[in-house]
């Protein structure tokens, strides 16, 4: 009788390892992994070409391509074969393994389920770089503060991330803060995969620190989350659709930044989406970042608008507008900050105000995943 339930614990077992097995591989190929395996396959043959470094800008940018597949890919490789060898154990039906096969069992199941969080994070450009721009609503010079504040949250919890920061352009408000802003996330994984959920309209609820009689002042801000596509084949663009146009600089360049036609005015015809650029001395440096932007732009409108082609494209919905808020920040009369699309929300708003975002991405995630 004992060897009768240790024998069905034993098939149990190897059932249970071979499950494990599948649902992995399904992951695998949900994840699109097995084409970034032949895609990581060709960067390494090409590395190992005695003239790869012929080209440096193309080399570096293929190393660290070829570095982020190898990253995202070990830890999946290693738990299948992990899995292979465990489901091999298994078939001997060796008793005397029984415990340590259940105790792997149990470690390839942890791994999994952290593993698995990748599922969250399968959108087209979910492992891209990201750009934010921080536009003030409504809400006058409070609303130029609340954006800087808004600049400062993003800031802080790339900071935490190990994720850099580049400005790409910004407007002073009038009397402080920010009229607009415009950032570069780079590095770190799946930094637009987890951003996404911010964009939308945010709004601030607190005592005005520009009112005389200090009185409640509620302000907004429009966070624009993009992808960075810096390829113009990701995201194809037909030059005759393109408007542009260069004006002089009137930022904070020094002089020789204002005494030449370096600004630049992109405007796209069909969608009517307008970027200018006049961070940069050079001209070139200017349009290029502004393509870059626009390309992202129009990859964003083509995942809110479910679009196969960019002809296919309508302008940004502009019902997206201030009080259409994705989340609330309430310093007064209490302390709130409320995710209004998941409904997660907590007490700290001053430490959600300091980088600590992770609990709202994880619920949007969580909430995406569901709906």
């Amino acid at each position: 009788m004992t060897f009768a339930i240790l024998s069905f614990d034993v098939d149990q077992l190897e059932s249970s390892i071979s499950q494990l097995s599948k649902a992995v591989t399904a992951a695998y190929v949900q994840l699109g992994l097995r084409e970034k395996e032949t895609e990581l396959d060709r960067l390494t043959k090409e590395s190992a070409e005695p003239d790869f470094w012929q080209n440096p800008q193309y080399a570096q940018k293929a190393s660290r391509q070829e570095a982020m597949l190898r990253r995202r890919l070990e830890p999946w490789r290693h738990l299948r074969q992990e899995l292979s060898d465990t489901l091999e154990l298994a078939q001997l039906h060796d008793k005397s393994l029984h415990q340590n096969l259940n105790e792997q069992l149990e470690k390839s199941r942890s791994a999994f389920k952290t593993l698995k969080d990748e599922l969250k994070l399968s959108g087209p450009y979910d492992d891209h770089d990201t750009i934010i721009s921080i536009h003030a609503g409504a809400g006058g010079t409070d609303a130029q503060d609340w954006a800087q504040i808004l600049l400062r949250m993003y800031v802080r919890w790339a900071e935490q991330h190990d994720i850099s920061v580049d400005t790409v352009d910004e407007s002073l408000g009038d009397e402080a803060g920010l009229k607009s802003v415009t950032i570069e996330l780079v590095g770190g994984d799946f930094t637009y995969g987890k951003l996404k959920g911010e964009h939308g309209v945010h709004r601030l609820v607190r005592l005005s620190p520009f009112n005389a009689d200090n009185l409640r002042q509620t302000s907004f801000a429009k966070v624009e989350v993009l992808p960075k596509i810096n390829e113009p084949g990701d995201v194809e663009i037909d030059e005759k659709d393109l408007k542009i146009d260069v004006f002089r600089s009137g930022g904070h360049g020094g002089q020789s930044v204002n005494t030449t036609d370096s600004a630049v005015r992109i405007t796209h015809l069909p969608t009517g989406i307008v970027v200018s650029i006049q961070n940069e001395r050079s001209q070139l440096q200017n349009r290029e970042t502004a393509m870059t932007i626009l390309r992202s732009r129009l990859a964003q409108l083509q995942i809110e608008q479910h679009a196969e082609k960019i002809s296919e494209l309508k302008g940004p919905n502009e019902q997206a507008a201030w009080g259409n808020q994705i989340r609330s920040y309430v310093l007064h009369p209490y302390k709130q900050a409320k995710d209004l699309r998941t409904r997660f929300e907590t007490s700290n708003v001053d430490a959600v105000l300091d980088g600590d975002l992770d609990p709202f991405i994880n619920a949007y995630l969580e909430h995406s995943l569901s709906a």
